[in-house]
């Protein structure tokens, strides 16, 4: 059964975890210091909301709808956002810890990734047209058929990422972090 929608609430410290909870929808709500690591969020539905100091990790997404939503100094590590809806999906992370979370499949246009660690994340076959990567450590980061065009990568570090398998053009890269461009060869550099 459908809960009814939320408007304009905060929700702060709240346990969530491992809990099931499914079918509501929030709009314009602010989530502060809750932890939901673990929790089912299947067929939620989120419209202009904020995530701040949140644990997210392993959290199920599966047909959740994201639509501007902000999450800040959030832990996500391990979420797969590719079973999220990808319909006006619109999500933005600032201080967050993705690392090894699934992006695969979706539509993360001009998406700002701001400062962020996304280590041995995957982003296969991911839209990344005009994303923004600002001070982001994208260690282990697996870009396989990605487009990244007109993507921001000048501050980025630790990526390796093949032109020859993924869209790169008038994207953004330093001189030192296009090196991440030439792992494949496994080639020394001086």
């Amino acid at each position: 059964m459908k809960q009814a929608l939320r408007e304009n609430e905060l929700f702060e410290n709240l346990d969530y975890a491992s809990q099931g909870i499914t079918g509501r929808e929030f709009e314009e709500c602010t989530f502060r210091n809750c932890d939901f690591s673990t929790a089912n969020f299947s067929n939620f539905s989120f419209t202009d909301c904020a995530f701040e100091n949140c644990n997210l990790s392993n959290l199920r997404l599966s047909h959740a709808k994201l639509q501007d939503v902000r999450f800040t100094n959030c832990k996500l590590l391990g979420v797969d956002f590719s079973t999220c809806h990808d319909f006006l999906l619109s999500v933005q992370f600032t201080g967050c810890s993705l690392d090894l979370a699934f992006f695969g499949k979706r539509n993360f246009k001009k998406t700002v990734f701001d400062s962020c660690s996304i280590k041995e994340a995957n982003f296969t076959e991911t839209d990344l047209t005009e994303a923004s990567f600002l001070n982001c450590n994208l260690n282990g980061a697996v870009f396989q058929r990605t487009n990244l065009e007109k993507a921001n990568l000048l501050t980025a570090v630790n990526y390796a990422l093949d032109p020859e398998v993924n869209r790169i053009k008038k994207a953004k890269f330093s001189a030192q972090g296009a090196l991440g461009l030439l792992a494949k060869y496994d080639i020394v550099i001086k």
